[in-house]
């Protein structure tokens, strides 16, 4: 495995594409008001959550229906111009952004649940839909969609990215629950991969093909998800303990001896200080592990009682217990306002985030020596991990007004993914590569496996109008 090359991974120069007046004009006939130039709406539409900035796009379309898309992306294909695919805007990769140019197409609005399926455990939905819209709608029949990646991302976005979050080491990732998909070509044709059958031998895998291709080949238009029955028990633990290495081992120990938790979250001393700032709380302030049980009463109180067993052998302590909703609810917010409680607690900050994962047994290798780089920097940072299945990530939080520190940071990234990748891990576990993780994808697939990329690129998107710019250069 070969080391990543040092980067600074700093925004690539831009390459921007004229957007002739004629295309503009085209899509204010075609869409009216749907279709804006107004600089606000632009510069909305040309950011998300990652510390790159570029221009906006030249215009952004609000597409209604999967025909609005491929009329968009027909009109886009015409005069050879780039198309960037809008959701809520959550990507921390610089995925959204317009580095070539072109025209956003925000599908938003594209929102409604088309049908549920119960008997057959499945749900088909628009991208626009949101994951706590999908699990409110679905309630009622007593099903649920476990991927959280926090954010309330889009389904759209998720599937893009191939996300995951807090549920993965139980219920998977988006790779293992997207079924079948409607996807607007970079011609502007309309196609379906998949079906709501459990498998298929049927040709090639067009669905996990475009599951996790962040808008490069296609704009998803439908999403035909697998949907699980809501636990008749659940119950939600946390845990404190003396150091970081206590709570990785013991999170080791649980999922090698194949204890069935549906989610164990780790959080440092820095973001738990952060949390209780934030949400005007009171967690002992010592590393700490979030768990959740799913199952029968039986057995969740099992699964509780082995955990709990483990941690205390690792020095674990004030194990406080939440079975309620509501009680559950307080502990899992807390989890997912790190990342605005980190933000708040350095003002104007930017974040840049990692997201190396790693196979299990060698997550504390790849934790703790990186911990240890990180304290040493000097730079504010905040932790927290997915480490049932091995997935962390930092964020350093960075003065944009100090250039030294971004240097720093990226040092302390190469340095973090380095080490995973020389640990048969990858350089992104669930948010994709975007422009931050480029020259790492390089190292971690080889030159080989990104000419076979490169090479399917080329075939589907000829004028590379789909989100040119992103995973890896042409």
């Amino acid at each position: 495995m070969n080391a990543p090359t040092q980067t600074s991974h700093l925004l690539p120069e831009l390459h921007l594409r004229e957007v002739p007046e004629s295309l503009i004009e085209a899509l204010k006939a075609r869409f009216g008001a749907n279709c804006s130039t107004a600089m606000a709406v632009r510069t909305q539409h040309g950011r998300d959550e990652s510390s790159f900035d570029a221009p906006p796009p030249s215009a952004v379309v609000f597409a209604e229906s999967t025909q609005d898309v491929a009329d968009a992306v027909k009109l886009a294909s015409e005069h050879s111009v780039p198309v960037i695919p809008f959701g809520v805007g959550s990507s921390l990769e610089g995925h959204l952004l317009a580095v070539q140019g072109g025209i956003s197409i925000d599908v938003s609005r594209m929102n409604k649940v088309l049908s549920v399926n119960a008997d057959d455990l499945t749900v088909t939905v628009q991208p626009g839909v949101t994951r706590k819209q999908l699990n409110e709608e679905i309630k009622s029949t007593g099903l649920f969609f476990p991927i959280d990646p926090g954010a309330d991302a889009s389904i759209g976005g998720m599937t893009a990215t191939r996300a995951s979050g807090t549920n993965a080491v139980r219920y998977g990732t988006m790779r293992e629950n997207v079924l079948a998909l409607e996807v607007v070509t970079a011609a502007g044709d309309i196609i379906r991969t998949g079906t709501r059958a459990k498998k298929s031998s049927a040709g090639y895998d067009l669905t996990r093909l475009m599951v996790g291709s962040e808008g490069t080949l296609g704009v998803v238009t439908e999403i035909t998800l697998r949907i699980y029955p809501l636990p008749e028990a659940v119950s939600a633990a946390i845990c404190s303990f003396p150091s970081i290495e206590a709570a990785v081992r013991t999170t080791i120990e649980t999922i090698q001896l194949g204890v069935p938790i549906a989610r164990v979250e780790l959080i440092d001393v820095n973001t738990v200080r952060m949390v209780n700032a934030y949400a005007k709380l009171n967690l002992r302030e010592e590393p700490m592990l979030l768990m959740e049980f799913h199952g029968s009463p039986a057995g969740v109180k099992e699964q509780a009682e082995t955990v709990q067993e483990i941690a205390s052998g690792h020095g674990g302590n004030a194990f406080e217990w939440a079975s309620t909703p509501e009680e559950r609810t307080r502990l899992w917010t807390a989890r997912h306002n790190s990342y605005f409680a980190a933000v708040q607690s350095r003002p104007g900050c930017r974040v840049i985030s990692t997201d190396t994962c790693v196979p299990i047994s060698r997550l504390a290798d790849c934790l703790l020596d990186s911990v240890a780089e990180a304290d040493a920097s000097g730079i504010p940072y905040f932790l927290v991990g997915h480490v049932g299945d091995g997935n962390f990530h930092f964020g350093y939080l960075l003065d944009p007004n100090l250039p030294e520190e971004r240097v720093k940071a990226e040092e302390l990234n190469h340095a973090l993914v380095s080490r995973a990748l020389a640990l048969e891990g990858t350089c992104t576990g669930e948010h994709g590569v975007g422009l931050h993780k480029m020259e790492f994808l390089v190292n971690e697939a080889g030159a080989g496996a990104i000419d076979m990329m490169r090479t399917i690129k080329r075939a589907l998107d000829p004028k590379n109008i789909m989100n040119p710019g992103k995973i890896f250069s042409l």
